[in-house]
């Protein structure tokens, strides 16, 4: 097997977002939640992206397992690495986005890489390092009140240059504007000046483009989904991809239906509060949770007599004040495992009961429950929303300790700013 493009990504639904993205542009794209055993039969694909749960970890440990992800790319092929993360650059001053970098910069045995997690379609832009969501300054997003990387700074140049031992430049729009010869001179200048990380400013996705068709050179890539838009037709250019592959094809899913959120974000509690609207609704509460009542039992017994009558919505999402009073009463660590705990339990029951269409918002969330149904990949079908596609499982799927073979699900993972107000149901509609 031999890939074009090596991905790893530091959370689930940001994995979903660039494997998307891939597809979109006509990559064959799967994606895996770890690197895949010595004995797994990787389908034909001209990108891999693995998923890890790595982006609020410990340091050490997220540079491992970048590590390791990293090494099975290698062995499977890659000729270039992208390293993904959000579009809001979510980390703390210590990382975790500065240091994956640099190690896996290190491992390549390579001097340079960019920054750049602009995604204009879903409103992130940067102009002079700063980073924008829609007219707001991410410092005033809402991305401040993150419950685990609040985002106080706007200066994508200060935030990595705290991260990392190594200096910070910058390529402005300026010189974006300019064409790709220009971004590549730009890079050469900032190498030549000691400079090993350069944000790349990007308002729009020509600019995307352009800084991807500047980026063929470089081994490493690191940013959001938006800056891999061009990086496939570096390969279609080299003679290694072809035009009119279909790549974004998905088998049929029977099967009910359900939502599970636990994303705090304010895209997200627009979206549970569209669907609660029309859809019947259960809210998971982390102080129950902490004095021992199985709210998850008690989620699968509403639930389950609710399906056959369309999908129901299960979360956990809440208001920023009452996230930092549950934090505070509980720790915040405390306080998302046991949330993460409840949807694991509630979407082993779910799938039991017959559900086969999931739709989960929340990078943390997805993970949990990826990760307790025991999905080993995913196929990438058709965009719901920017940076949000139907997904199908690939391999051997669990419930628990009960395998279920061949059985395929149907996924939506949402990373928690993304999608329309009417995301859930529009996503159902259009489901596998």
């Amino acid at each position: 097997m031999t890939i074009l493009l090596g991905c790893i990504a530091d959370d689930f639904t940001g994995a979903t977002d660039l494997a998307n993205t891939l597809v979109r542009q006509g990559m064959r794209t799967v994606q895996y939640f770890s690197p895949p055993d010595n004995d797994v039969v990787v389908p034909e694909a001209d990108a891999i992206v693995i998923a890890l749960k790595s982006r609020t970890n410990p340091v050490e440990e997220a540079i491992t397992q970048s590590l390791d992800a990293l090494q099975w790319l290698q062995k499977a092929g890659a000729a270039q690495f992208f390293f993904k993360y959000c579009s809001t650059f979510d980390s703390t001053p210590k990382g975790n986005i500065g240091p994956v970098a640099e190690a896996l910069l290190a491992a390549l045995k390579e001097d340079f890489t960019i920054a750049c997690p602009a995604f204009p379609e879903n409103g992130r832009t940067i102009c002079y390092g700063y980073l924008f969501v829609g007219d707001k300054l991410l410092s005033e997003s809402g991305m401040e009140n993150h419950p685990l990387t609040p985002m106080t700074d706007a200066s994508l140049v200060r935030v990595l240059d705290a991260q990392t031992k190594y200096s910070v430049g910058l390529v402005d729009h300026r010189t974006v504007a300019a064409g790709p010869e220009a971004v590549r001179a730009g890079f050469d200048t900032l190498r030549s000046e000691g400079h090993r990380h350069a944000i790349v400013d990007a308002l729009s996705d020509d600019d995307l483009f352009t800084i991807g068709t500047a980026c063929a050179h470089l081994k490493l890539v690191t940013g959001g989904s938006g800056v891999a838009l061009g990086l496939p037709e570096n390969f279609r250019r080299a003679g290694k991809l072809f035009a009119g592959t279909v790549a974004d094809q998905l088998p049929a899913v029977p099967g009910l239906s359900a939502v599970l959120s636990g994303s705090c974000s304010q895209a997200t509690l627009g979206q549970v509060a569209a669907m609660q609207r029309s859809r019947p609704s259960f809210q998971l509460d982390p102080s129950k949770l902490a004095a021992g009542e199985d709210q998850a039992a008690e989620a699968l017994a509403w639930a389950v007599p609710l399906l056959a009558d369309g999908p129901v919505l299960i979360y956990a999402s809440a208001a920023p004040d009452d996230v930092r009073a549950a934090q505070d009463k509980l720790g915040r660590e405390a306080a998302g495992a046991l949330l993460e705990a409840a949807m694991a339990k509630i979407a082993n029951g779910l799938v039991a009961a017959g559900v086969r269409r999931l739709v989960v918002a929340g990078g943390e969330t997805s993970g949990a429950v990826v990760q307790a149904l025991g999905v080993d990949g995913i196929r990438i079908g058709p965009q719901i929303d920017p940076g949000v596609p139907w997904t199908t499982t690939m391999g051997t799927t669990t419930m628990g300790s009960t395998t279920m073979g061949g059985t395929e699900l149907a996924l939506a993972l949402k990373s928690g700013n993304f999608g329309v107000e009417d995301f859930f149901l529009k996503a159902l509609d259009c489901a596998p």
